[in-house]
């Protein structure tokens, strides 16, 4: 071990004999005088501190202790050697220059004890603090793996892999690893902390594991355990197992507030049947959890999922009952939405300023307020917009609790006076949806406006008991850009039901644009009179209408994509409701495509539309004039119709790269 001393120089006599005043000691200007016994130390300064090498590289063949006063670099790969431990006590920070060949590797047979408390964690960082910096810390073990005895390591030519099961590499309590996981290319990678065949005889507890390019932690067999694990933006996994590892981890907290990460957890290769007891995952920008591939799989209890667009994904086709959630075989359908089974709380020791919270959205509001998109809401039961203004920013998810209230008791209303402003965009809309993902989990959005309606003024809604309609129709219910409406359209009766998007009597003087209403039971979006036109829509897969309308809504819609793929829906465009010498909607830009047959548009009693630029496709039916009313009430680029052409309806389509933001296409 290489030890840096102070250098000790003498004072000198002046040339003539005689003797010079004493220099006083300065402690400060860098320079050894007076008493000092080091620069700027000893005497009557402060104790001289006698350092050991800062820098951390080659391999270590002696047992060895790090000093938690002295500020260590590491400058290149640093080897625990087989028979050596590395002690690091509580408070170290070392701290890594870039680089692939920048990591700590702890040797088949060496072992670690970092001595780290929740007041002083031990710290491993970066000198650029730049996700990848570095290659974090790598422990090599003598337990089973699926890659057999002395397999090498797909970094570092790492040997690893025995036979001791009940191997010890050490122990490590409450670490922090920061901006690991560098790439050396597109197959190999370095993690935030790699185990490979570490036996169970290892003690791994508090670590937190953030921004990193590659994995959090990795297991590659073995059958060590672990508990209470922080794991933030790491941006591939943030738990990955392969080689068939079969220990537990204990009380893991996943946060994802970044875009572009692959999974809370990745599994691959034979099914050791590991165990996650109380996992929760919370994601601000959808993504999946929880992947599993081969035939991989897991005992988990205590699972919390928010957030993610997918729950379960077995990539390769595996079976569900491999995956036991709960004592039971992991449903791809179930978001498993639940009350956090480990608290954030837990992980104060951590230094970060990354947060994200879940609240309850219930009850009703009378004045202002604003949602925040950085928290994620669920939506027990109804949420009532009395008075004032709901704001809801861009990027926030709003996730109905379908395990928790009944389908036609959840939903948001806006009633009649009060505003709603959803503030989305298309990089970020606001995404309303449900926690198990079904058609009919919820009620959707219902907005109540002060427009006229053939009901007449303080109309009562078939759903809800709400009033709504009057004698204002530039009446202004707010606004709505870029929303996200999913699994909506909750069945009260056969008679009444919730849909994706319900509204009331509301006025012109509301705007809506860029809406995708999807997997709904009833309708899409479904008008009762008023006045309001919208823009931007696409309506796909829901069970009855696309678009209703009824009462005599006599706005605009523009641009609308609807796709039908399942079987047995109802239309592409329901309309009932009053004359059409009333009240005469139009459709411009509407296009509507289905796989399955189906009807598309249907006119009930004497309704009727104005409608121009029409593309239907795929429906065995176009046109049904259910009761026989006027065909001529409809008119199609300018001109009423007088028998049911199909070739009124081969227009040149929606431009769909209006609808790219949700599509992708």
């Amino acid at each position: 071990m290489t030890m840096v001393f102070a250098l000790m120089l003498a004072s000198c006599s002046s040339d003539d004999g005689g003797t010079d005043p004493p220099v006083q000691a300065t402690c400060s200007d860098g320079i050894q005088n007076g008493d000092e016994t080091g620069i700027d130390c000893g005497g009557s300064c402060t104790a001289c501190v006698v350092e050991e090498d800062a820098n951390l590289s080659g391999s270590q063949e002696e047992d060895r202790t790090l000093d938690p006063t002295v500020a260590y670099t590491l400058t290149g790969t640093y080897s625990v050697e087989s028979g050596v431990t590395l002690t690091i006590p509580a408070g170290t920070v070392i701290t890594s220059q870039t680089g692939t060949d920048k990591y700590i590797v702890v040797q088949k047979g060496g072992q670690i004890d970092i001595q780290g408390t929740a007041a002083n964690p031990v710290i491993m960082t970066s000198t650029g603090q730049n996700p990848g910096d570095w290659g974090g810390l790598v422990i090599a073990g003598n337990a089973t793996t699926t890659e057999g005895v002395d397999a090498i390591a797909e970094v570092g030519g790492i040997v690893y892999g025995g036979t001791d099961d009940a191997d010890s590499s050490g122990s490590i309590s409450y670490l922090i690893i920061n901006y690991a996981g560098a790439q050396i290319n597109s197959e190999s990678q370095y993690n935030g902390l790699s185990l490979y065949a570490v036996g169970s005889g290892t003690s791994i507890d508090n670590v937190a594991i953030l921004n990193g390019t590659d994995d959090g932690v990795e297991f590659f067999g073995g059958t060590v355990s672990a508990s209470n694990f922080y794991l933030e933006n790491n941006e591939d996994d943030a738990v990955d197992w392969t080689e068939g590892w079969n220990g537990t981890l204990t009380n893991t907290l996943v946060l994802h507030t970044i875009a572009g990460f692959s999974t809370a957890v990745e599994a691959d290769g034979i099914n050791g049947n590991p165990t996650l007891a109380n996992f929760t995952a919370v994601s601000t920008t959808g993504g999946t959890a929880l992947q599993f591939k081969k035939e991989s799989g897991a005992t988990i209890t205590g699972l919390s999922l928010t957030g993610y667009e997918v729950s379960v994904d077995m990539r390769d086709g595996g079976p569900l009952a491999n995956v036991q959630i709960d004592g039971a075989a992991a449903d791809p359908a179930e978001t498993y939405l639940a009350d956090p089974t480990v608290e954030a709380t837990a992980f104060a020791w951590v230094d970060t300023d990354v947060s994200v919270e879940t609240q309850d959205l219930e009850g009703s509001m009378t004045t202002d307020m604003t949602l925040d998109a950085s928290v994620i809401y669920r939506l027990r039961g109804s949420f009532s917009v009395d008075a004032g203004t709901l704001t809801i920013p861009a990027g926030t998810r709003i996730i109905a609790d379908a395990e928790q209230g009944a389908a036609t008791e959840t939903y948001i209303v806006v009633k009649k006076g009060a505003m709603i402003d959803i503030q989305g965009t298309a990089e970020a809309p606001v995404v309303m949806t449900s926690s198990s993902q079904q058609p009919g989990d919820w009620g959707g959005l219902v907005i109540l406006g002060d427009a006229t309606t053939s009901e007449g003024v303080d109309a009562i809604a078939e759903v809800g008991g709400f009033v709504y309609g009057g004698t204002n129709d530039t009446d202004n219910s707010g606004s709505i850009e870029y929303l996200v409406i999913n699994y909506a359209g909750a069945q009260i009766n056969s008679e009444s039901q919730y849909n994706g998007l319900s509204l009331y009597a509301v006025g012109s003087g509301t705007t809506i644009n860029n809406v995708a209403i999807l997997n709904g039971t009833d309708d899409g979006v479904e008008f009762f009179g008023g006045t309001v036109s919208a823009s931007n829509f696409y309506l796909a897969n829901n069970e009855d209408d696309a678009v209703d309308w009824t009462e005599g809504w006599n706005g605009t819609l523009t641009n609308t994509l609807v796709v039908h793929d399942i079987e047995g829906f109802s239309t592409a465009v329901e309309a009932d409701g009053v004359d059409a010498g009333v009240a005469v909607p139009t459709l411009e830009n509407f296009t509507a495509v289905s796989s399955t047959g189906g009807t598309a548009l249907q006119f009930k009693k004497t309704t009727g539309a104005i409608i121009t630029n029409i593309l239907l496709d795929g429906y065995t039916v176009n046109v049904d004039m259910r009761d026989s009313g006027p065909v001529g009430n409809i008119e199609v680029d300018g001109t009423a119709m007088t028998t049911v052409d199909d070739d009124v309806f081969g227009g040149t389509g929606v431009d769909t790269s209006v609808f790219a933001w949700f599509t992708g296409e």
